[in-house]
């Protein structure tokens, strides 16, 4: 599930379809940059339940009004900045080739072909590597292992 203030996006056709090899070299960047997006995401929970504490409800957007006083101002804009930043995380992980599933647990997945079908190569944030995939209309609980013996005659 997505949060409200980034909406998942796939996209209709594959942007880049990618073998194993070139998503486990993407991996160390691509885990750094969703650790990052971890944090952000809970420091952007912090200031909503700041923003809640001050005026008694969080807003389905934040406006910036100068007539609010400086201390909700304040923690407005930096809201915004955290959500803008937020954002321009998930982007940078699409140009790698990434498509975002899940920001709560850092799921991502990236298309691929196994035994000549298109497929998303999925990856959950803390594994050291891709070792399953799913059919493009199948989600994480359907993932299957590429098992080592597998990997040389289903891939590419």
């Amino acid at each position: 599930m997505a949060d409200r203030w980034y909406a998942v996006r796939v996209p209709q056709e594959p942007k880049r379809v990618l073998t194993l090899e070139e998503v486990n070299a993407l991996l160390p960047r691509v885990s750094e940059l969703v650790g990052r997006q971890l944090d952000v995401r809970r420091e952007i929970q912090g200031f909503l339940a700041r923003l809640g504490e001050l005026t008694g409800d969080v807003p389905e957007r934040i406006v910036l009004d100068p007539a609010d006083p400086a201390d909700l101002r304040a923690l407005k804009r930096g809201l915004v900045e955290h959500i803008e930043r937020y954002r321009a995380g998930w982007r940078e992980l699409e140009e790698m080739g990434g498509v975002l599933k899940d920001s709560r647990l850092g799921l991502v997945d990236f298309y691929g072909q196994v035994d000549g079908k298109l497929v998303w190569l999925c990856w959950k944030y803390g594994e050291d590597e891709v070792g399953f995939y799913h059919a493009l209309d199948e989600g994480f609980s359907a993932r299957r292992t590429l098992a080592q013996s597998m990997r040389h005659r289903l891939l590419n």
